[in-house]
């Protein structure tokens, strides 16, 4: 019997961390009986670290006949479609899923997390994107709501990296107790000042609490700078780690008592793993997750300038703030599950 082949396609392949956990989800997800096919920015380290056939997803040629090779299209999750940060994005995904629409793949869009959609013609583009996929899934209440005023059928779930399988990291089991895991990346928001008054009050937080900071990079060409800065001022209490398989940098947050995240799925890793989390906001989707978990933070453009108001609020959530109960964990991760049963309904 000939396998079906389905083509996966994602912000893959480009060094985020976040996005490789979702591509390594996927392929956990996938049924057996499916054969995946990856367009990836780096299609020779994405075929090394996956075992799977992969293509450049810029060339042309590659694509069409990447798509020619298959019987399914899967938009494997995160915020593709929306056109905040990339104008650019959403023409390119939404090309995709329309030319593997025509060509008569089964398409699928799956852990989704939709907009913002500001310009009226990528929320056409994105609803007839939607309209035409057979099995559709998304990861917050926003999300479903546009699909619901779209009148497309669709499954709301937790984002799927809930349910990603760790791995333990070796070299952290010499390391001292107690943790505070660090992800910070560049951004617009993230100005001089801010970035100062960050590192300062994480020395602050270092001393009161004695704590070991792991600083991980989730996109070296995104946070490796910003890392290095703060390992600068905590020479002897701190480390730096560029983990490069999502079931690692996963299973890093393990034992850490406290995680102060950036990056939307450094904070979904860390509170999987028992972590409490304080978040730093760039994006609405970061907001919606603070919403539906409790998770205490600021937006960039609202953090206190007082150094030491950070700190002191990061040591009374240090010393009186909880984590996710194991119960809340389970039911997410069951819940992201779900992600699994969409895929082998719509690729029977």
């Amino acid at each position: 019997m000939v396998k079906m082949r389905a083509l996966l396609s994602g912000y893959y392949g480009k060094g985020n961390g976040g996005d490789e956990a979702l591509l390594a989800t996927l392929l956990q997800m996938l049924p057996p009986d499916v054969t995946p096919v990856v367009l990836s920015g780096n299609p020779e380290e994405t075929s090394w670290h996956y075992g799977v056939e992969s293509y450049n997803r810029m060339a042309v040629l590659q694509v069409i006949k990447a798509l020619r090779s298959c019987d399914a299209f899967i938009w494997g999750g995160g915020s593709l479609i929306q056109d905040v940060t990339s104008t650019i994005s959403p023409f390119y995904y939404g090309g995709l899923m329309a030319l593997a629409q025509v060509m008569g793949l089964k398409t699928v869009a799956w852990g989704q997390g939709i907009g913002p959609l500001l310009r009226p013609q990528t929320r056409w583009l994105a609803k007839r994107n939607f309209a035409g996929c057979i099995k559709v899934s998304v990861r917050d209440r926003n999300s479903s709501a546009l699909l619901s005023d779209w009148g497309i059928p669709h499954i709301l779930a937790p984002d799927p990296v809930w349910a990603l399988a760790s791995k333990p990291v070796a070299e952290l089991a010499d390391l001292p107790k107690p943790r505070i895991a660090v992800t910070l990346r560049n951004h617009p928001q993230l100005t001089e000042t801010r970035l100062i008054n960050l590192i300062d009050a994480l020395v602050n937080l270092q001393t009161q609490t004695q704590a070991f900071i792991l600083i991980l990079p989730f996109q070296k060409s995104e946070d490796l700078g910003i890392a290095e800065r703060i390992q600068l001022q905590l020479k002897d209490n701190s480390q730096i780690f560029c983990l490069e398989e999502p079931q690692l940098l996963k299973g890093a947050f393990r034992g850490v008592d406290m995680v102060i995240g950036m990056r939307l799925h450094s904070l979904i890793m860390a509170a999987s793993e028992g972590c409490r989390c304080f978040a730093l906001s760039y994006d609405p989707k970061i907001n919606r997750l603070m919403e539906d978990l409790s998770i205490p933070g600021w937006d960039l453009a609202n953090i206190p300038n007082d150094v030491d108001l950070v700190s002191k609020t990061w040591f009374d959530f240090y010393q009186k703030g909880n984590a996710l109960s194991s119960e809340k964990i389970q039911s997410l991760v069951n819940g992201a599950f779900l992600h699994r049963e969409l895929l082998q309904e719509a690729l029977k």
